[in-house]
């Protein structure tokens, strides 16, 4: 997209109803990018408990990378937190479910912010809530 566009699916995106919950870790050494997105998606987990959420939906990445997604979710139930905690997962197409979309054109904004444009997450406003992850890759 365009920057006009990207502006555009900002706005879309902002006056849906609900937050949108973001983990950016840092850094991400190329051959370390799925450890980055286990911690990630550890603390990604964590904080949608704490809001009260029990279902996440992730984009399809492929057999083994979506066990390797399910594996991390199984930990962080076990370890960050309360037991007895549910959290389910799913992973589904992207072609299939144009929610999803929604994540990329979140992920876009706080990518641009962190790249010094913040343009699309002034769109964003409130709806938007970001944690930095510590990696240690």
């Amino acid at each position: 997209m365009d920057r006009t566009e990207r502006q555009e699916a900002a706005r879309v995106v902002a006056r849906q109803n609900g937050l949108h919950i973001v983990s950016v870790g840092s850094p991400v050494p190329r051959r370390k990018q799925e450890r980055a997105r286990s911690k990630c998606l550890n603390t990604l987990v964590f904080e949608l408990h704490g809001f009260g959420i029990g279902h996440l939906c992730l984009e399809a990445r492929g057999d083994e990378l979506n066990a390797r997604d399910i594996r991390t979710i199984a930990t962080a139930r076990q370890t960050v937190l309360p037991k007895g905690t549910q959290m389910r997962a799913d992973h589904i197409p992207g072609a299939k479910e144009p929610l999803l979309w929604i994540s990329d054109i979140v992920a876009g904004a706080v990518r641009a912010q962190r790249q010094g444009d913040s343009r699309y997450t002034d769109l964003l406003g409130q709806t938007l809530i970001d944690f930095d992850v510590q990696t240690d890759c």
